[in-house]
Parts: C-alpha cells; structure tokens; sequence
C-alpha cells in the first residue's frame, strides 16, 4: 500500500540566501511564462502540449536567458506545458479560458536540484546552493514532523514558495507498505522488458521500439566542431566559451535522455512490464568500442534517470552480464560471431534474421531470466515482452492472448 502526503515545512534561511532564493524565483518565474506564451500561441496555430517539443525550443534560450541550472529551466518549461495542457482540456469542454501566467512566488524542486535531509534542505539557485534548516514543531505526532521524522517516508520532490516574508517548503513525500490483506505475492506473474544501447540506436527495447541516435550524434558532432573552433582561437575569450559550450553541451543531452527515459517507462507501463533490463555498464567502452566518450556518459545517465523515474511506477530498473547477447540467437540459443554483421542479425543455425539491436534488447531480458533461475529465485514466472507475445526463460514464443503471431 502505497501513502502519500504533503509536508509543509517552514524554512529557516541563513544570511544571504533571501536574495538568492528570491532571484532564483523570479528567474524560474521567467522560464514558466515564456513557456507559457510560446505553448499558448502554439505551432502553426495549435497549441503546444508537448514537453519535448516546448523543451527542444526553448531549452538554449532560457538556458542563456537566466542564470539556473539545467534541471530548474527544464522545471519551468514542463510547469508550463501541464498548465497549457490543462488550459486545453477546459477548451474541449467548451468553458472560456485564457493563457496559464505564474506570479505565485514559487519554483518547483525535485532530488537532482534539491538534496532532501530530516533536518534541513540544500536548493541550487542562481548562484550555487544554499542550505537552510527546517523550523517544525516538536509534537512527533503533528504534521510535518510525523512525516519528516519518519524515515519511512521518501521525500519525492517539493515547491519552493515565498508567503509573507517567509520561505516554504511543499515537500511530497510517500510511504509504502505491504498491504498484510494482500501482499505482494511471489506468485505474480512478471514480465520484463529487455533494453539494448548503442552508438546508431541509442536505445532498442525487446517490443520492438527504436530510439534512434540521429539526433544525439547530431548534437555530438556540433558541439565538437564548436570546441575545435574555439580551441584554435586560442584566446581568453575562447577558452572561456569552451566551458560554456561544454554546459549547452550536457543540457541539451540530458533534455533527450529524460524524453527517452520517460518513453522507455511509457513502454514499460504501457505492456505491464515489472522490470527494465539493461547490460552491465561497468564495462560498456570495451562492449562498444566505437562509442565516444559522450556516449558512454550517455548511456550511464540514461539508466540513472530510468532508475529513479521507474521506482514511481513501481517498476525496477536492473543490469546484466552483457556478454553474448549481440552473437547470441534470441530463438534458438546458437551463439556465434558470424550470426551478427553491423546491424544485421541472422543465425547460422536456425536462420532466424532481424535487426541485430532488437536481437540483443530479446537477449538481454532473457539473460535476467536465467540469472533469476540460476539463483534458485523461485516463485512467480517472469517472461519477456516482446511487440507481440512473450519469450520465456526456454527462448519459447508465447502469443497473445486475444491475436495469433
């Protein structure tokens, strides 16, 4: 069972911070209503719903606009586009409406801009980050104590806001428990979705699902012609501007990995799948010898970000011993180096041909399954999804239920 609440929680703000906080704000304050304007107004007179898009638009503007850190522009922007969104949804239903506009002094926080503790808070603002302490009453059983002294709950995310000359914090927390009437049984089935990374298709899921590297490469390429320019100017000025390029750099990256890292969990909820497979990373330069550095901190940070992204849909995110899984047949378990050719997969034994990435994702969601087995993980049964039916531990194809492969 599953129990959420929301903390609020006086703060107690040392010297100097008033100011930080309260430029960071008005900066965040920005982002959301130029956002807002851009959603409103729409592309080629619709509005704009999509945080990508919004993110992909507007992302480097604001980023040169204002002085916060990446994760509070991208806040900003996706306030922003849920508010459109809701703007929208009251269009539909026929009621009049107008363009979302934030003036509440408050900004939105979760665990990558804000380190959440029991006794105080540390925020990123415009100018590095401050602490400040928590002002809660000492009745343990009187909210917020009850809930920030429990180390049973989980601080998720927060809104900062400023009332009457105080600063608060909206923490949201959430607690599970095994429901004792209906336990999380071992004998539920659970279905695995298998995850391949690489260098063309940054992500290859067993449904059959691509997530192409086009764009991610694209950016790469730029962003490295950039760097060599500036580095032959050779000037103050130049190596200043490197530092700033290698900040865009890593924004913008990281905007593509979180949309890619929410579709993934799209596609994990949308086929009820229990876990996320990925290969080890610990040695992906040696698996992938013609990625680049950028894909490597990719890749890393791809699984980071589903990690902690899942756990709020109460799937898991998991690695495996990645070895084979490109030379192995996903039908019949031949393995050999002739069954792969670039992104071509055709077994030599069966002749079961297909992308060679998709091939691997089918491998990789079948290695966790042997691994379950081989440490005697007993219980409920646990398939892998594919774009239609499933594969079990045997590499035997299961169709759906109410379609015939």
């Amino acid at each position: 069972m599953e129990y959420r609440r929301t903390a609020v929680i006086k703060l107690d703000t040392p010297e100097g911070a008033d100011s930080l906080l309260r430029e960071t704000v008005e900066q965040f304050k920005h982002c959301a209503n130029t956002a807002s304007e851009w959603c409103w107004h729409g592309d080629e007179g619709y509005h704009v719903t999509s945080k990508a898009k919004a993110e992909r638009a507007l992302y480097d503007r604001l980023r040169d606009e204002t002085d916060l850190t990446a994760n509070l522009v991208q806040k900003g922007i996706r306030r922003a586009v849920e508010a459109v969104k809701s703007g929208v949804k009251r269009l539909k239903r026929g009621e009049n409406t107008s363009q979302p506009y934030f003036s509440a002094e408050s900004a939105v926080y979760d665990k990558r801009s804000a380190t959440f503790h029991r006794d105080h808070v540390s925020l990123s603002t415009v100018d590095g980050r401050v602490e400040c302490d928590y002002i809660i009453p000492d009745d343990s059983e009187t909210p917020p104590t009850k809930y920030v002294s429990d180390e049973d709950f989980e601080f998720r995310m927060a809104y900062l806001q400023y009332r009457e000359g105080d600063w608060y914090l909206h923490a949201s927390m959430r607690k599970v428990e095994a429901d004792e009437e209906s336990p999380q049984s071992e004998s539920k089935h659970r279905t695995v979705l298998g995850v391949d990374l690489g260098v063309n298709n940054l992500a290859v899921a067993s449904t059959g699902r691509f997530w192409s590297a086009d764009e991610f490469n694209h950016w790469r390429r730029e962003y490295e012609k950039r760097r060599a320019s500036l580095q032959q100017c050779g000037s103050r000025y130049a190596h200043e501007n490197i530092e700033s390029v290698g900040q865009k750099e890593y924004g913008r990256f990281e905007i593509h990995l979180h949309t890619v890292a929410n579709q993934l969990i799209e596609e994990a909820v949308e086929n009820d799948c229990s876990h996320i497979v990925f290969e080890d990373l610990t040695y992906i330069r040696e698996n992938i010898p013609e990625a680049t550095w950028q894909h490597v901190w990719g890749f890393r940070r791809l699984y980071e970000y589903v990690e902690y992204k899942a756990e709020e849909h109460g799937i898991e995110a998991e690695q495996v011993d990645p070895r084979n899984t490109s030379e192995r047949c996903s039908t019949c378990g031949f393995t050999h180096d002739d069954n792969r050719s670039g992104e071509t997969f055709e077994c030599q034994k069966c002749g079961y041909e297909n992308h060679a990435d998709y091939n691997a994702s089918k491998n990789i969601g079948l290695q966790y399954l042997r691994r379950r087995q081989n440490a005697g993980d007993g219980g409920a049964p646990v398939d892998v999804r594919l774009n239609r039916g499933t594969l079990n531990v045997s590499g035997e194809y299961v169709p759906p239920a109410s379609t015939e492969a």
